[in-house]
């Protein structure tokens, strides 16, 4: 990564300089399926960018990371690119006041999933391309002026393959032979346009509306994948919830969606979950299902396609100045997906997936030392690579979601309507958005912006509840924890015991201010079983218990007759076992009580996935066998119990797959797969085989040959992953030793690929296998971080940090290492401060249990 970081500094000042008019760029990528030739792999970029300077004979630079420049002209002027071009910047002198500047490139196509991606299917041989650039990868495809708030107009043209389809963010204008023109696009950023292009298999559609005025719409409807994944692709589910977000925004934005056609293009080995550029959103291929998946799967998919949908206004119509204020598209697009799901489509229980998934994503950042304020103070592009993380989505929209009840729904929404009609195709900053909410809402938000915008750090909330001789409430009070004390708008909840069910029996809602608040309300009601600290899930907080609480919740959550205080419940208790406050072997206990008794099929993945967590990581070490027995053991009991042919019998499967460590339960790994034995109702499909294959390569039971005899029953993309994930599972010290070198020696590998190899590498059942890496590491990734572009950095520093060392020795390692790389690049130095925590956080939870020994 030297030299391609650009400062919020430079970018200020060149915004200050310059105003662009438009781009025209020309991309021929046939070279894409020539056979050999050199590394690396490069195809033709031309650029003709019109733009003016408020100061003539000024100077300034456009953005290109490509291997090589064949010329540039200036204002007519034909520059020496050898002396303008320094392998990320160009050059350009004596600045008129309106200027034109082409620049002819050899761009090259991307293995990492950064700027213009080439991927070989595997299973046909044919060759398809996209982009992705989020956030400054797009002068790895053009030159360009790289920064959010220099937006334009952009014209593509496309040289293709014969037999290839394009797109782009803008209507296909005409096509001449190879060549593909596509309409000009509004005033967009850089980082938001868009190629597709290749074989891709195609379904249309047409969405249509009818306005109050009678006036009518239409917007051309994609979708496309690859041709291999045709067979599973389900358009008219996607359409549906295409169809039904659309229906919504427009109802409550009152701005049309302004950018055209709607394509949305799922594709290969994409390292996010997805990205809205307009007219042309694309999402990872994983969202096409290939085998049977639960409704968790297809509501994730949902959420997906109405968070990137919200972007077109928040993100894309109107756009954050700079990185700092990324909060303004990602926490508004994470709340719109969840507001809109739940009352446009099919998936009304989303809040419950929101407040037990998302928020603990948004728990887990906040309380790492990186963490930061909402609006955040970002430095550069690397800075703002990290900041895609759970306190700019998830908290910022846990905040938003207050705010709309602080505020009001119908404030807010008027709100956000007069920020698109104020800021359209323009920049903004946090108090932009702030004016128009006031103006809506007539309160004054710039004590609610410090608090919830402006600081970093979660609170918690305690009731402590006072009683009288007969048992009726006197007090309730909810004492408030943390650095920055909060106002928070909660809901307090008391529960009863109604026959078998534990039921809500009172509620009242109360401004939580300062360090001790009383809710008035709630004195003389009866003694309740529990009380529940923002019940309904209305702020943003660690919820804490009461010792009568506590002790109702360990014989009897799975009474929880609601699902969202359920859902909450679990969460909180979860955040009680990260914080060292319960035991390990305390939160396996209520999963193997409780979680059987699951019925929300999101909140049950998630207590799946925290057991495993607190098994592996949390567990005092003398303890882990006899955990590790105790879940393996609840897992195939409820496989067993579940009704046949479920969503919830084809979860507790994947948790048993992940659980299995004795003889007997590896055998029955090994029969599922050959036939020789069956669980009634378990379709063992191509994907629940990779499941069940990596356990037994893990454990020694899979040799190569078995694992590639599986891989020639699913010789595709998503099989070629799984088998290099099972072969660098295998517990062998020579696999060990290839799968570091082909990840931290070579990058001849995907980006998919070294994601596959880094998950196998790293099994839970082999810490002294891999211990000799813990030194390893601290000495390869200073080089790694800066020979590789970002994405794979990220994928290295963070996925083979030696988190499975989990003793005091790496601690010191960890903190010997910074101390000696002090100056080492910030965005570096906080993924291992963050790794660091997440080590420190194991050993106090460790301790914690084992003190319940």
């Amino acid at each position: 990564m030297p030299g391609e970081n650009l400062s919020r500094d430079e970018a200020r000042k060149r915004a200050a300089l310059l105003a662009v008019d438009g781009y025209e760029v020309f991309l021929d990528l046939r070279s894409a399926i020539e056979e050999g030739g050199p590394e690396p792999r490069t195809f033709r970029s031309v650029t003709t960018i019109r733009f003016r300077s408020a100061e003539p004979g000024a100077t300034t630079f456009a953005d290109l990371v490509a291997p090589s420049v064949t010329a540039v002209t200036l204002n007519g002027e034909e520059l020496d690119p050898a002396a303008v071009f320094d392998g990320s910047r160009i050059a350009l002198p004596a600045l008129r006041a309106e200027n034109v500047l082409v620049v002819d490139a050899q761009c090259a196509y991307s293995r990492t999933g950064e700027g213009l991606h080439r991927f070989v299917d595997p299973e046909d041989g044919e060759v398809y391309l996209y982009t992705q650039y989020e956030p400054a990868d797009a002068r790895r495809v053009f030159a360009n002026f790289e920064q959010p708030d220099l937006k334009a107009p952009f014209r593509f043209e496309v040289a293709a393959p014969e037999g290839w389809t394009v797109w782009s963010n803008g209507a296909e204008e005409s096509r001449d032979g190879e060549t593909w023109r596509f309409a000009e696009t509004k005033p967009i950023s850089t980082y938001i346009t868009a190629v597709v292009a290749g074989p891709y298999h195609y379904e249309t559609d047409l969405y249509t509306r009818t306005s109050d005025d009678g006036t009518r719409l239409e917007i051309p409807l994609g979708a496309m994948c690859r041709k291999g994944l045709a067979k599973h692709f389900d358009a008219d589910d996607i359409f549906l919830v295409t169809k039904q977000g659309l229906d919504f925004f427009h109802e409550h934005f009152d701005f049309p969606y302004p950018f055209g056609k709607y394509d949305q293009a799922f594709v290969p080995e994409y390292n996010i979950g997805a990205m809205e550029n307009p007219g042309c959103v694309t999402f990872r291929e994983e969202f096409v299902f290939r085998g049977k998946v639960t409704q968790a799967s297809y509501e994730r998919r949902a959420n997906v396609i109405l968070h990137e949908m919200a972007h077109m206004w928040f993100g894309d119509l109107v756009t954050m100045q700079w990185w700092d204020d990324l909060w303004l598209k990602e926490s508004f697009a994470d709340f719109m997906g969840s507001f809109s799901m739940v009352e446009a489509t099919r998936f009304r229980n989303g809040w419950v997936t929101f407040a037990n998934n998302r928020k603990a994503w948004a728990y887990r950042a906040d309380q790492l030392p990186s963490t930061h304020p909402v609006t955040a103070d970002i430095h550069d592009l690397e800075d703002a690579k990290l900041n895609f993380d759970g306190i700019t989505y998830a908290k910022g929209a846990s905040v938003l979601k207050q705010l709309v009840a602080y505020a009001g729904r119908d404030a807010f929404l008027e709100g956000a309507r007069r920020y698109f009609k104020r800021h359209a195709y323009g920049n903004t900053r946090l108090g932009d958005l702030l004016s128009v909410l006031e103006e809506t809402s007539g309160r004054d938000l710039a004590a609610w912006s410090r608090s919830w915008l402006e600081t970093a750090g979660v609170n918690a909330l305690t009731p402590v509840v006072t009683y009288d001789a007969g048992g009726r409430i006197t007090e309730v009070a909810v004492v408030q924890d943390g650095d920055h004390l909060r106002p928070h708008r909660v809901a307090v909840g008391l529960y009863r015991h109604e026959g078998t069910d534990l039921v809500r029996y009172a509620r009242a809602e109360v401004d939580v201010v300062g360090a001790r608040t009383v809710v008035a309300e709630l004195a003389g009601e009866e003694k309740p079983a529990l009380v529940l600290v923002n019940d309904d899930d209305l702020t943003y907080c660690k919820i804490r218990f009461d010792e009568g609480s506590l002790e109702t919740l360990r014989s009897h959550l799975g009474s929880v007759t609601d699902p969202l205080a359920r859902a909450l419940c679990w969460s909180a208790l979860w955040s009680m076992t990260r914080d060292a406050l319960m035991p390990a072997r305390d939160f396996v206990a209520l999963v193997l009580d409780f979680a059987g008794r699951e019925s929300d099929i999101g909140v049950l993945q998630m207590v799946h996935a925290w057991a495993r967590t607190a098994l592996v990581h949390y567990a005092a070490p003398e303890w882990r066998e006899e955990g590790g027995l105790l879940l393996s053991e609840c897992a195939l009991r409820e496989l067993r119990l579940a009704e046949p042919g479920s969503q919830h019998q084809l979860t507790w499967a994947r948790f048993f797959a992940t659980t299995a460590t004795t003889e007997a339960d590896l055998q029955l790994l090994q029969g599922l797969l050959d036939g020789t034995a069956t669980i009634d109702g378990l379709d063992v499909d191509q994907e629940l085989r990779w499941a069940f294959l990596e356990p037994l390569a893990s454990h020694g039971v899979a040799d190569e040959t078995v694992i590639g005899a599986e891989l020639a029953r699913d010789d595709t993309a998503s099989g070629k992953r799984y088998q290099v994930r099972c072969l660098a599972a295998r517990p062998s010290a020579a696999v060990k030793d290839q799968a570091w070198a082909q990840v931290v020696e070579s990058d001849a590998l995907s980006n998919a690929l070294v994601t596959a190899t880094i998950s196998g590498f790293v099994q839970a059942s082999q810490r002294e296998l891999i211990a000799p890496y813990a030194e390893k590491y601290f000495e390869a990734i200073e080089r790694v971080w800066a020979e590789r572009s970002i994405q794979i950095g990220m994928d290295v520093v963070q996925g083979l940090f030696p988190g499975l060392q989990d003793n005091e020795s790496t601690l010191a390692a960890t903190d010997a290492w910074l101390a000696a790389h002090a100056s080492a690049p910030p965005a570096l130095r906080r993924l291992v401060l963050e790794s660091r925590d997440d080590l420190a956080r194991s050993l106090r939870a460790q301790s914690c249990d084992a003190s319940r020994a």
